[in-house]
């Protein structure tokens, strides 16, 4: 998934923000805070969902998230007394305040794949069960993960993610998942605090895209 913000480009599947042709570096807690921004923008996000999203199982200092805060600003060109993008909503957290399109891909030809801490798991077709168990297409060895906590279903030239009614829930782009939902690439997912980025084979040429302000 792609998402636009004024001159810049985030792209989600290479984890990459670009202004133009140049690539605007970006820490790792930076890029997964900026994403999460994105994704619920223009919702406004409190610090402790953002500390334990970005930061999860581990305890912060107050300083790290707004030092963060502060290198995304500094990245993208933002003033926080007059935010285009990213706002401060004082005694409560953050929301990102600018226009956002998101352009996404269709995916085809069943080649799909997780990634899972920078290792890629690929997927076959049907049900791709994800947790704990041993036996799970793809064994996450996480205790806040249950023992079969999702599935990833490919069917045709579709994938699909639903909840095998987990203890802690399953997240797709930063929203609990209710029932099933279509995955495209570039999707992020969460298990607890384990983060699967969705890859894909994209069909060149063929985006959607939808604007959110």
């Amino acid at each position: 998934m792609r998402r636009r913000f004024g001159e810049f480009v985030l792209e989600q599947s290479q984890r990459q923000l670009l202004r133009g042709s140049q690539v605007i570096h970006l820490s790792p807690k930076a890029f997964e805070l900026l994403s999460l921004l994105l994704d619920r923008a223009p919702a406004a996000i409190a610090k402790d969902e953002l500390v334990r999203t970005v930061w999860p199982g581990v305890y912060v200092a107050d300083a790290s998230l707004t030092n963060v805060v502060a290198e995304i600003r500094s990245a993208i060109g933002d003033d926080a007394r007059q935010p285009r993008f990213l706002r401060t909503v004082h005694a409560f957290g953050y929301a990102f305040c600018g226009e956002v399109v998101r352009e996404t891909a269709p995916v085809v030809g069943g080649t799909w794949h997780l990634v899972i801490a920078g290792r890629r798991y690929a997927l076959t077709a049907g049900p791709n069960v994800l947790g704990r168990d041993p036996a799970a297409a793809i064994p996450i060895d996480h205790a806040s993960v249950s023992r079969r906590h999702a599935q990833v279903s490919l069917r045709g030239d579709g994938a699909t993610l639903e909840d095998l009614g987990s203890r802690n829930g399953t997240y797709l782009n930063g929203r609990l998942l209710e029932g099933s939902a279509p995955l495209t690439d570039g999707d992020v997912i969460r298990l607890g605090p384990v983060t699967i980025v969705v890859e894909g084979w994209l069909r060149a040429g063929s985006t959607e895209s939808q604007s959110v302000s």
